[in-house]
């Protein structure tokens, strides 16, 4: 095994020209293959984001005329035992109106508990001003409806409900979740402070869940349906309700998946045909090894490790090319002094890459492998 190694090593180092045009010409293939690969995943991943990471993936609701749940503690309590959950949280939700001047603004009051605040919607992490609800009386508002009213951190906040209740809110801080529906239509506050606005007792409106893998919420969605009484209980998830997104992920991720395996063709073709041509500049000391005594199984494996040794060249160069092209792009391409992706690298990516790249380089090898089996070293020495 050691010598068709060394052998190919050698038939590769005689035509460096020609192996350095074929290396270079795969990693720039294997580069863009790395580059687009990893952009558009992390292109999704930055909207998934953006759309499902500040928000339940799963949620349960009432699915009777009463819109609130009754005990839903033991429910969370059943929830936090689940392992695919990674947090369960509890809201209370109705709508009202907030008074400015002698308009009113329709808006969603939203009482939250702290894991739904902290966790599941990230809203203490994204207060830009003031800090935030520390007891009942405090509100938080996004920065949109803090523009659109006029009002900033301290200030009073007029809420009104569709009962007629009337009460005021200390602003204690604003966020910028920068989603547009809820910077601009959501007042949250404390759970116990919205359950006492609407007269919901301790009953909340919703139970909110994120899972650890987001593409599997319909799963964990229809484990959480056989585990509770859905007669009384609506179970939905984040793929139920955004379509579009999720057709749009789908596509993004098959055409990444069709640009890699066209990528990978065009190097196996490359390598076979430079491969095939070699069968022939090399027919004479092919046929001279034959005659020395070398196996027709160890003539055809130089073919194959040269496809290998020409696939590492070039999957660890395309690699490193293909990493410093979406290194720079990040640099570059920014929105505002930021930049639109952040650089972030996969191994699990750059791992399947380099094993795909090479595995593929060394099936190249096959075809002219097994043209090298047809020689007949008799005829080559016949032929000069």
């Amino acid at each position: 095994m050691v010598l068709p190694l060394r052998i190919a090593a050698r038939f590769l180092l005689s035509g460096k020209a020609q192996t350095l045009l074929i290396i270079v010409g795969i990693s720039i293939a294997v580069s863009v293959q790395v580059f687009v690969g990893l952009l558009i995943d992390r292109l999704q991943e930055g909207l998934i984001e953006q759309t499902v990471g500040n928000s339940p993936q799963v949620t349960i609701r009432s699915s009777g005329e009463n819109v609130t749940i009754s005990r839903w503690e033991r429910i969370v309590s059943s929830l936090d035992s689940y392992n695919a959950t990674r947090y369960v949280g509890v809201a209370a939700t109705s709508n009202a109106f907030v008074s400015k001047g002698t308009e009113s603004v329709p808006v969603v009051i939203r009482g939250l508990d702290r894991v739904a605040l902290d966790n599941i919607y990230g809203l203490s992490r994204n207060i830009y001003a003031g800090d935030t609800i520390t007891s009942g009386g405090e509100a938080l508002i996004g920065r949109t409806l803090s523009d659109k009213l006029g009002v900033t951190v301290g200030d009073r906040l007029p809420v009104s409900t569709l009962a007629g209740t009337r009460v005021d809110y200390r602003v204690a801080g604003i966020f910028d979740l920068g989603v547009g529906a809820i910077d601009g239509g959501w007042v949250v506050t404390n759970l116990r402070t919205t359950q006492s606005l609407f007269g919901f007792g301790d009953r909340v409106t919703s139970i909110e869940i994120t899972v650890d893998d987001v593409f599997a919420a319909d799963a964990v969605a229809a484990d959480v349906s056989a585990l509770l009484d859905t007669n009384r209980l609506e179970i939905t998830n984040w793929k139920e309700e955004n379509g579009q997104l999720l057709n749009a992920l789908e596509s993004q991720s098959l055409s990444n998946n069709i640009i890699q395996a066209v990528i990978i063709l065009s190097v196996a073709v490359a390598i076979a045909s430079l491969l095939s041509i070699t069968v022939l500049q090399k027919r004479r000391q092919l046929g001279i090894l034959k005659a020395m005594g070398i196996k027709d199984g160890a003539a055809s494996l130089i073919f194959v490790y040269q496809g290998l040794l020409l696939g590492v060249a070039a999957s660890a160069v395309g690699i490193a090319l293909g990493l410093g092209l979406l290194f720079a792009f990040t640099q570059f391409a920014t929105t505002g002094g930021e930049s639109v992706i952040e650089f972030a690298v996969d191994p699990t990516f750059i791992i399947r890459t380099l094993v795909i790249v090479i595995s593929a380089s060394g099936i190249a090898g096959l075809f002219p492998a097994s043209r090298s089996l047809r020689l007949n070293p008799i005829d080559v020495i016949r032929e000069g």
